[in-house]
C-alpha cells in the first residue's frame, strides 16, 4: 500500500516561500496532477517526496513511513524526468536494466522484468539501439520503462511530455495513461499544461506561487473552479472573466447585462465557458459587441469579440461565418454563469 501524506509540508529559501503549508493524503493507486504555472511550487513538492529537497517544516509519509528525513534510495520511488536521463553509451536494454543493477537484484530476475517493462512500452523492436537512434518519442519510452522495471511503491513524473511535439504528447499521454490503469501504482505526476492534467488525473491540485488554490476532480475543478486563478488557468479556451456590478439581481459591465442573478450585490467578476454560451444576432445577447477574430477548429469555430476592454471567446458551430468587425450578440444560458469576489477573486456561492 503507498497512501502518501503529505503534513503541512513547506519549504522556504530565506525569505522566499517556495512551498507553503502544502497538506494533502493521496490515496493508494491513485493519479494525483500537480497544476500550476512555472514557479509555483509543484516540482518542488516532487522533489521534496523523492528527497531530493528537504522541507522546512511538516513531514511526508509513504505508506506507514516517515520518509522526511530517509535518503532517496530508502523512499521507494521511481522518476521521470523531462530531460530523459538516459545513459548515452548504453543500449535501450542496458538503460532499462539499469536501476536493477544498482540495486543488486538477482541476475536472473533482469531479462524477465526488462522484457516485460519494454513490452508495456511497445520497445520490444529497439532494445539493442542507443538513445542517440531513437527519436524523442521512444526515449521518453524508455525512461518510462526504466521507471517501471522497478515495480516502486510510487512514480513521479516531472513534466515528461514537455520535450515531445504535439502529435507524440497526445500518443505517450494515451499511453501514460493505460499504464496507470495495468500497474495501480500511485502516481504524481508534475505538468503546467491543463490538458494533461485534465485527461490523466483522478485529481488535480492547482497551485499558484507556493500555495494550493484548489484539489478536486477534474470536472469538479472545470465545472466549479475555486477562483478567479483556477477558472482563467483551466480550460481551453480558459473561462471569460468580465468585471462589473450586480444591482437588484442584474449584472451589468462593459457592453454586458446579465439579468436573473441572485445572492450577491455590489461589484463582482462574472464567469463563463465558451462552450456555455452562443452567437446570436446584434443588440439580442447578454453581450453586444464586434467580431475580433474568427478560428475554425474543425468540430466547432471560435469567435472572439472585444467587449471593452475584455476579450470574450463563444464556441459556434462548425459553419458559422462573421466578416471581422461585424456586431453580433451573445446569449449567456441561465444557471452556467459563475460570480467571483472583485476583491479578492473567490468564488462567490
Amino acid at each position: 500500500m503507498a497512501q502518501i501524506r503529505l503534513d503541512h509540508v513547506s519549504k522556504r529559501w530565506g525569505n522566499f516561500v517556495g512551498v507553503d503549508d502544502f497538506h494533502l493524503d493521496i490515496e493508494d493507486q491513485e493519479f494525483l496532477v500537480l497544476l500550476g504555472p512555472s514557479g509555483c511550487g509543484k516540482t518542488t513538492t516532487m522533489r521534496m517526496i523523492a528527497g531530493l529537497e528537504d522541507p522546512s517544516g511538516g513531514e511526508i509519509w509513504i505508506g506507514d513511513r516517515e520518509v522526511t528525513s530517509l535518503d532517496p534510495k530508502d523512499r521507494d520511488v521511481a522518476m521521470v524526468f523531462q530531460s530523459y536521463g538516459l545513459y548515452p553509451n548504453m543500449t535501450v536494454w542496458e538503460n532499462i536494466r539499469f536501476p536493477l543493477k544498482v540495486r543488486k537484484v538477482p541476475e536472473a530476475e533482469h531479462e524477465e522484468r526488462v522484457a516485460r517493462a519494454a513490452a508495456m512500452v511497445e520497445l520490444e523492436d529497439f532494445m539493442h539501439r542507443k538513445p542517440a537512434a531513437l527519436s524523442g518519442g521512444q526515449r521518453q519510452r524508455v525512461a518510462l520503462a526504466r521507471a517501471i522495471v522497478r515495480e516502486p511503491q510510487v512514480f513521479l513524473m516531472d513534466e515528461p511530455l514537455s520535450n515531445l511535439d504535439a502529435k507524440l504528447r497526445v500518443s505517450t499521454r494515451a499511453q501514460i495513461k493505460n499504464l496507470s490503469h495495468e500497474l495501480k501504482v500511485t502516481t504524481i505526476y508534475v505538468t503546467h499544461d491543463q490538458i494533461e492534467a485534465m485527461t490523466l488525473a483522478d485529481r488535480v491540485v492547482v497551485m499558484k506561487a507556493g500555495v494550493v488554490q484548489q484539489v478536486g476532480t477534474p470536472t469538479d475543478i472545470y465545472d466549479n473552479p475555486a477562483n478567479t486563478f483556477v477558472a482563467g488557468f483551466i480550460g481551453s479556451p480558459a473561462m471569460n472573466l468580465m468585471e462589473g456590478e450586480i444591482t437588484e439581481g442584474t449584472f451589468k459591465g462593459d457592453r454586458v447585462s446579465v439579468p436573473g442573478l441572485s445572492g450577491a450585490n455590489g461589484k463582482v467578476t462574472l464567469g463563463f465557458r465558451a462552450e456555455d454560451a452562443s452567437v446570436t444576432e446584434a443588440g439580442q445577447g447578454a453581450i453586444n459587441a464586434s467580431v475580433y477574430s474568427m478560428e475554425l477548429l474543425g468540430d466547432a469555430t471560435m469567435v472572439t469579440v472585444r467587449a471593452g476592454g475584455t476579450m470574450v471567446a463563444v464556441k459556434a458551430a462548425k459553419d458559422y461565418r462573421a466578416r471581422i468587425g461585424e456586431p453580433v450578440g451573445i446569449a449567456l444560458s441561465e444557471g452556467i454563469t459563475h460570480l467571483f469576489d472583485a476583491t479578492t477573486g473567490t468564488r462567490i456561492a
